[in-house]
């Protein structure tokens, strides 16, 4: 079984309550096993589908907005008691007025698939000055979580 396959099964499982699963528990079959599993797994995809596709809403909401993922650091994804991963965004403005920021962080495995996307807005950054926010996984992450910055934009 591959990192990615591993990291979708229990992140399919954490989304969907399904634990506990073994072909030999309560007259359960191998292949109904399967199914459950394969369901599972399925509605994993579907939430980082819909995690990317409201990242991408709201950035089809900026206008007038400027290229600034050079102007983003992030800091190392941490995983509360939650289950959910959270980092420490960092945007510094080097407009000459105060500005905002939409960052889209994207949470991957060890080898770089994705298993979340999530926007973080830091608001009202003064001048030549600095702003810190916090990106937070939809859902529980496991394994090796990582944090890159996908995208950005001043505004």
């Amino acid at each position: 079984m591959t990192r990615w396959t591993t990291a979708a099964l229990l992140t399919a499982l954490s989304l969907t309550g399904l634990t506990g699963l073994t072909a030999c528990s309560d007259g359960d079959t191998p292949s109904s096993v399967a199914s459950k599993v394969a369901s599972a797994a399925s509605r994993a995809g579907d939430a980082v589908s819909s995690a990317t596709a409201e990242a991408g809403r709201r950035f089809d909401d900026i206008r007038n907005g400027v290229d600034a993922k050079g102007d983003v650091r992030l800091g190392t994804p941490a995983t509360g008691s939650d289950g959910r991963t959270t980092v420490a965004v960092t945007v510094a403005n080097s407009a000459d007025s105060a500005k905002s920021f939409a960052v889209e962080v994207d949470f991957t495995d060890g080898g770089g698939k994705l298993l979340d996307a999530v926007v973080v807005t830091v608001s009202d950054v003064p001048a030549g000055g600095s702003g810190k926010g916090t990106a937070r996984s939809t859902h529980e992450l496991s394994g090796d979580v990582r944090a890159k910055v996908s995208r950005a934009v001043r505004y």
